[in-house]
């Protein structure tokens, strides 16, 4: 399976795997749908309020309107919804630019232009055979601009994280885990997980330095970062819950 480095918000590095065609068709579908919605919305309002005459000007600007939000849809909600649509905010997918960051407005105009060469010109043929036939899955316009599509895996919540709960006489060994937040804790799960599908280290690694220098703490002597970043989990687990 592809994937794509993305660098996340504590500047950590988590592979996202990179969406399928199934999924990008499908996003599709979602988005036309709700446009054909719309669409029978406006022929019903325009019956309704008898303006479904060629020369009413109400009617005309709302079939501009129909038209311009349909062409400039896909630019405004990436530019906006952060690489994503309504299609693939409900496949749980996303544009992203290939070093793994979010892709900047440039990337977005370019794919956006590129929609013409990938469906329109093409007949939605183009676009299709590149994302089939590319390593990334990459069409036209993500391969121009630079970018692709991953699958935004769900984020596990704090009370998802799979550690034992803390007995009542436990006794924190960070006091200060409490400076640390929920997402935190969440991305240190992620982390973890990670590793025991990977067995790649280095996100351990990684994640226990940011914690260490974040809580202004030395790892004690004997302890390794993996035994480090469970025991901050069950001690903001245990703080957390005491404060409750």
């Amino acid at each position: 399976m592809e994937t794509v480095k993305v660098n996340t918000t504590q500047h950590v590095d988590i592979d996202y795997p990179v969406a399928g065609l199934g999924e990008r068709i499908a996003a599709r579908l979602i988005d036309l749908a709700c446009f054909f919605g719309l669409y029978i919305l406006f022929v019903i309002l325009a019956l309704l309020t008898n303006t479904i005459s060629k020369g009413d000007t109400a009617f005309i600007v709302v079939i501009s309107l129909y038209v311009a939000s349909y062409i400039f849809y896909n630019l405004i909600c990436e530019v906006f919804m952060n690489g994503q649509c309504i299609g693939k905010r409900v496949m749980k997918i996303r544009v992203v630019s290939l070093d793994g960051g979010q892709a900047s407005m440039g990337q977005y105009f370019i794919r956006w232009v590129f929609r013409l060469v990938d469906f329109v010109l093409t007949a939605q043929v183009g676009g299709l055979i590149c994302i089939a036939l590319s390593d990334k899955k990459q069409r036209i316009g993500d391969v121009v601009a630079g970018t692709t599509v991953i699958k935004t895996v769900p984020r596990t919540t704090f009370e998802q994280i799979a550690f034992h709960p803390v007995e009542e006489e436990y006794v924190p060994l960070f006091q200060n885990v409490y400076d640390l937040s929920d997402r935190d804790m969440e991305l240190i799960h992620e982390v973890i997980t990670t590793y025991y599908k990977t067995g790649n280290p280095d996100l351990v690694y990684s994640m226990a330095a940011k914690i260490a220098d974040h809580l202004s703490l030395v790892i004690p002597e004997g302890m390794n970062q993996m035994e480090f970043l469970k025991t901050v989990v069950k001690d903001y687990s245990y703080v957390t819950s005491v404060a409750e």
